[in-house]
């Protein structure tokens, strides 16, 4: 694929760590492009270095060499390149990150939980009304809009995940990434909540990484990368 009009490039990203007196390779000159709107599948065996290939592009770990850039409308952000408060606020501003776990304040409602990202986000400007227009706008979209006023606390593993979801879309981020989100949850669900994150994504024409090991959630994917051999990656196709 060609990465003069690719949404995210990755170019020979590579990652060492120490491990004793032993320098331990993760990463291994990676490199793919993910157009806007498409949705990649990453899979490998346990420990091949999944998760932490969305950690670098993330802006969670810092790599070794390489690159990671994302083109938007507004300008390129090299992603490999950002360190610390830069690093916090390309995480805050620009990406949409989905855990396995959805880490929840179960306190709180789901919309409050879309509400206190956005006062986190670059576009808070006090607006409550808005605010609130825009968190249940979400929350309609991945079918919770009767569960606004709900205690996360209290909504099934299924709907916490989709809230999760949500949540990341609060900031109008420019690349979603996801790790194993539908790993707690059953067949309906992961397929409900893998429909969404396809949906979500292609409306809004953003790029998206999606870690997992489910293969029946992967070949429903625009096009899966497999992780092997000290983190080299193949790409093909789904069926």
């Amino acid at each position: 694929m060609s990465t003069q009009n690719a949404a995210l490039v990755t170019e020979g990203l590579t990652l060492d760590v120490q491990d004793g007196t032993t320098t331990r390779r993760i990463l291994s000159n990676v490199s793919f492009t993910v157009d806007g709107g498409e949705v990649v599948g990453i899979t490998g065996p346990s420990g091949s270095g999944k998760s932490t290939l969305l950690a670098v592009v993330g802006c969670l770990q810092e790599p070794t060499s390489g690159r990671a850039v994302l083109n938007t409308a507004q300008g390129s952000i090299d992603l490999a390149a950002a360190r610390g408060a830069q690093a916090a606020r390309i995480r805050r501003d620009s990406l949409g990150i989905v855990f396995q776990q959805p880490n929840l304040l179960p306190a709180l409602t789901a919309e409050e939980q879309l509400l206190m990202m956005r006062h986190l986000g670059k576009l808070f400007r006090g607006n409550k009304s808005e605010d609130k227009r825009r968190a249940r706008e979400l929350l309609e979209a991945v079918g919770l809009g009767d569960k606004a006023r709900a205690k996360t606390g209290e909504l099934s593993g299924g709907q916490q995940a989709r809230v999760n979801l949500a949540r990341a879309f609060m900031n109008n981020p420019e690349l979603l990434l996801v790790d194993e989100p539908t790993a707690a949850l059953d067949t309906k669900a992961a397929t409900e909540v893998t429909a969404l994150i396809k949906s979500l994504a292609h409306d809004r024409s953003i790029p998206a990484l999606y870690v997992s090991h489910d293969q029946d959630q992967l070949q429903s994917l625009d096009r899966t990368m497999t992780i092997v051999d000290g983190a080299t990656i193949v790409d093909g196709a789904t069926t």
